[in-house]
């Protein structure tokens, strides 16, 4: 939820990093991104955390 409350805050071309240790993340973000038309930058898995990155594209 503070992913997309952000993404209306910010400029067209703009990224957002999320953070999170949720594995769930790391599927999750990537298909609610592909649904909205934002674009997918990258996904990390560091071990303890997932760091997922997303351009606002609209």
């Amino acid at each position: 939820m503070e992913l997309i409350a952000t993404l209306k805050l910010i400029e067209i071309g703009d990224e957002i990093e999320v953070l999170s240790t949720d594995k769930g993340t790391a599927a999750d973000v990537p298909e609610w991104v592909a649904k909205v038309g934002h674009e997918m930058v990258e996904v990390v898995d560091h071990g303890d955390h997932w760091s997922v990155v997303v351009r606002k594209a609209k």
